[in-house]
């Protein structure tokens, strides 16, 4: 099976490899990710990650199993992505700061005609923080790249208190529902990682 990750991030690369899914290539979407206003977190991340799905279907052919996911961070219905700047991480840590959050991934796989589209949520509180402590962090170059400006599974752990739901949503794939849907579509992560498939 021809599967391919529609994500050039790292952390979504290992997660698949976590699951067992070793032999897969990586193309990168060139969806136009411009939304219209309004959108609510769900809404956005369920839209571009099938936007995502269909362009890289359009460079991949039909019989491709293509995955993709889109990551935002959501705090009383504002809606941070990754932070254009340094200063504009800082101002995004500060919000977050002494607050509980939500996680939203939007994951879509398809297949040829058969395509599934869904997202997580994850809650996240975050200690509070102060103009040092995100100063530093800043300093470490994490937090650019990052939905929310911070990364759980990087020195941003030392911010977070707690999570309530599914822990690797927050680094960017839902894993559990993933391996969910993929084992309706016939792939089979456990059997995959037991040498069985």
């Amino acid at each position: 099976m021809d599967i391919i990750l529609a994500s050039q991030s790292p952390r979504r690369r290992e997660l698949l490899e976590r699951m067992g899914i070793r032999d897969f290539r990586v193309l990168v979407s060139d969806a136009d990710e411009t939304v219209r206003e309004g959108l609510s977190p769900t809404e956005l991340v369920e839209t571009l990650s099938r936007r995502k799905a269909l362009a890289v279907q359009e460079q991949a052919g039909r019989d491709a199993l293509i995955i993709a996911a889109d990551t935002v961070v959501s705090l009383d219905g504002t809606v941070l992505g990754k932070p254009a700047d340094e200063l504009d991480a800082f101002r995004m840590l500060t919000t977050l700061s002494g607050c509980r959050h939500q996680v939203y991934s939007g994951l879509t796989v398809l297949r040829g005609e058969e395509s599934v589209t869904v997202h997580e949520v994850t809650d996240v509180t975050v200690r509070e923080l102060s103009s040092r402590e995100i100063e530093d962090y800043i300093r470490t170059g994490e937090p650019i790249d990052k939905a929310g400006a911070y990364g759980i599974q990087g020195y941003g752990s030392l911010f977070v208190e707690g999570i309530v739901g599914d822990y690797y949503n927050v680094m960017g794939l839902p894993v559990c529902r993933l391996g969910r849907i993929l084992a309706d579509l016939g792939l089979d992560c456990m059997a995959l990682a037991a040498g069985r498939a």
